[in-house]
């Protein structure tokens, strides 16, 4: 029988990421064993600490199983945290020592949501991709840019390391993992108990862009404020450079560095920004909104929005704003 830990670390951390991992694991054990096969998981919840309270003591979770105590693993699954970074991975530099340590031994490893923090901290992110909340993206980039932070992404599956999007998107990461590990069948019976949307691959629907601004690149930042507050105009990177008084490639370089995009991708982000906002809260056509934020071939503006949000702008509004289809 396989070992799969799902940890409990210290401090702020996410109880639904936990209990979520340990039901559906748990019921795919089950199916296992109605269809007459042995379960295929010991699935243990394993910590360092003897209790950890969740929203301020309403909730509390006790470790099954100290990780001291645990030898070999297989499988290690790592909840989202709450917000607070740096405290979580201070306060549980042992457990990321030891996640490190079980899969130099062949164990396999699954970061879920802002769980991607801890996982990096470890250093087997070091040259990866990832994925994490896309709210994280500033702070995830700041604190590791030796990791290839790919946030639309709602999964990553590289040599054994898995992490997928945020909050609730865990569940489809589950539904992964049981399909890999037990298989499709399981997978679809798992995703239909929890009524989980099997296959998703994005979670770029989801995401709203704020733009990294947590460097320290002043340049790079009027830069910003200035794509942001002319979205009417067609920008050139020339143009920016430009006003900046940089040569282009210095200018390029710069941007990709401090923020993630290319400043094309920036601005492009920026304007389907807006417009999502414009379709979720207006009656507007959607050649009005193009318009609005500095497009005007149709088939281009589809082309951009499709490849940001995963969807066209006419199903973006229909999903978003039921009023204006009425």
């Amino acid at each position: 029988m396989k070992h799969l830990s799902i940890l409990v670390p210290k401090g702020e951390n996410n109880l639904s990421s936990i209990v979520g991992a340990y039901k559906i694991f748990s019921r795919a054990n089950m199916y296992w064993k109605e269809a007459g096969r042995a379960a295929l998981f010991n699935i243990q919840l394993a910590g360092i600490s003897k209790k950890v309270d969740f929203y301020d003591g309403l909730f509390s979770v006790k470790p099954q199983v100290h990780i001291s105590e645990i030898r070999k693993t297989d499988l290690i699954i790592i909840p989202s945290l709450n917000h607070n970074y740096h405290e979580a991975v201070k306060e549980n530099q042992s457990m990321i020592s030891w996640v490190a340590q079980q899969y130099q031994q062949g164990a396999e490893v699954a970061s879920i949501c802002t769980g991607a923090f801890m996982l990096a901290s470890s250093g087997l992110l070091d040259g990866r991709s990832c994925s994490s909340h896309w709210a994280a993206e500033g702070t995830f980039r700041n604190m590791f840019p030796e990791v290839q932070l790919e946030p639309d992404r709602l999964i990553t599956d590289e040599s054994g390391i898995y992490t997928n999007g945020g909050a609730y998107s865990f569940l489809n990461l589950m539904i992964y993992l049981v399909e890999k590990y037990y298989d499709r069948q399981t997978a679809i019976y798992c995703a239909k108990v929890f009524q989980i949307e099997i296959d998703r691959q994005s979670q770029s629907a989801f995401t709203i862009f704020t733009g990294q601004k947590l460097h320290g690149d002043e340049m790079v930042k009027e830069a910003q404020a200035y794509i942001e507050s002319n979205l009417h105009e067609k920008i050139s990177v020339e143009q920016l450079s430009s006003l900046f008084a940089t040569g282009r490639r210095n200018f390029d370089r710069r941007f990709i560095k401090a923020t993630g995009n290319t400043p094309v991708e920036y601005a492009q982000r920026v304007k389907i920004e807006s417009a999502k906002k414009a379709f979720e809260t207006s009656r507007k056509t959607i050649n009005e909104v193009m318009y609005e934020v500095g497009y005007t071939d149709v088939k281009a503006f589809r082309e951009v929005f499709r490849k940001i949000t995963g969807m066209s702008p006419l199903a973006y509004r229909m999903r978003y704003n039921k009023e204006a289809e009425a």
